[in-house]
């Protein structure tokens, strides 16, 4: 079977090995912001005690005036972003997604959103991808809480390389937005070649010959399981497009209207709720544009629990398998 990968978009043609690099998508992140710190003297960091885990070493190392270590204290984390934002410089604030956005969303909105600060929050640890943190530690309602805010736009990249990408895309907007990384290695999708651009999807795999007959669209870490998914699914005679969708918001409606116009049935793959997540998202558009039968992976409406990330993604439904039935379903589902 001839490798379907989109060729136009320069993608790892070692993605399917089984010697896969695998990187942290953080640690994409860490190598963004020192980058953007370098090009732009006003971009600053702050943290919440977790400098090393968020990957903001790099920064604070190399530019220990231009960082700031607010300490376990998120709220304040947030509004001293903000108001150094208002003062000219472009603020990176990290922690872990469970923390912020989860414990300081109102000062995210009222400080950041409402005065439209260019404040970058970036929300590590995200998913159930934190294992055996347990749940009370996995965010999986982080997307959620912060598409839904004014001015916001959301972020999810699908492998380290694209978290540097767009940790320099946003440090050149004006806007305020939410980066969401996950913790856990992650195999290498993109190269320094492949496109990025905040509000724009890319399909990073197609049929070998003729239509897709469903359409897949993933977001974050899961992306490998959603190409692995659709690679098996060729072998087995079922087309499949996969689109990435690393910016949740703004959304790229015409790239999704094109593809469901095309397969005519969706599936969407997240880690993190299906609802109010980047199905919901999905589901929005579609029901304003084309709606098609769709299909939903992700957490179904539990918390998560103790276990390593690869036990609790086969344990809530999101691995490879659960999206090759959720593609069959589409299939015995389409109008």
């Amino acid at each position: 079977m001839i490798c379907m990968l989109n060729p136009n978009l320069k993608l790892n043609p070692k993605i399917f090995n089984l010697d896969v690099e695998q990187v942290p998508i953080r640690k994409g992140f860490g190598q963004g912001l020192l980058l953007a710190g370098e090009a732009n003297k006003n971009v600053v960091a702050l943290c919440a005690d977790l400098t090393e885990s968020t990957q903001m070493i790099f920064f604070k190392e190399k530019f220990p005036e231009r960082f700031v270590e607010i300490g376990v204290a998120e709220q304040n984390l947030v509004t001293v972003a903000s108001g150094m934002a208002a003062m000219g410089k472009i603020p990176f604030c990290s922690s872990y997604a469970m923390f912020s956005p989860g414990r300081n969303w109102e000062q995210i909105r009222t400080t950041i959103a409402y005065n439209d600060r260019p404040v970058k929050i970036v929300g590590s640890h995200a998913g159930i991808s934190v294992g055996p943190d347990g749940g009370t530690h996995q965010a999986l309602e982080d997307i959620a809480l912060m598409r839904v805010i004014p001015n916001m736009d959301v972020l999810s990249p699908c492998d380290a390389i694209e978290a540097k990408k767009i940790t320099l895309a946003l440090a050149k907007t004006s806007k305020p937005a939410y980066l969401r990384l996950a913790r856990e290695k992650t195999p290498i999708i993109t190269t320094e070649e492949t496109p990025v651009q905040i509000g724009k999807a890319e399909i990073y795999w197609m049929p070998d010959v003729g239509l897709a007959q469903v359409g897949i669209i993933a977001t974050g870490s899961l992306m490998y399981r959603a190409l692995v998914a659709a690679k098996e699914l060729e072998a087995e005679g079922i087309k499949t497009k996969v689109m990435n969708l690393s910016s949740i918001k703004p959304i790229d409606v015409d790239a999704i209207v094109m593809l469901v116009k095309e397969t005519r049935g969706l599936v969407t793959v997240e880690e993190h709720q299906v609802m109010g997540g980047m199905g919901g998202t999905v589901a929005e558009v579609l029901a304003q544009n084309y709606p098609v039968p769709i299909e939903f992976i992700g957490v179904q409406d539990e918390f998560g629990q103790s276990g390593t990330p690869d036990e609790l993604v086969e344990h809530y439904g999101m691995g490879k398998n659960s999206i090759k039935e959720a593609v069959r379903k589409v299939l015995s589902r389409k109008i």
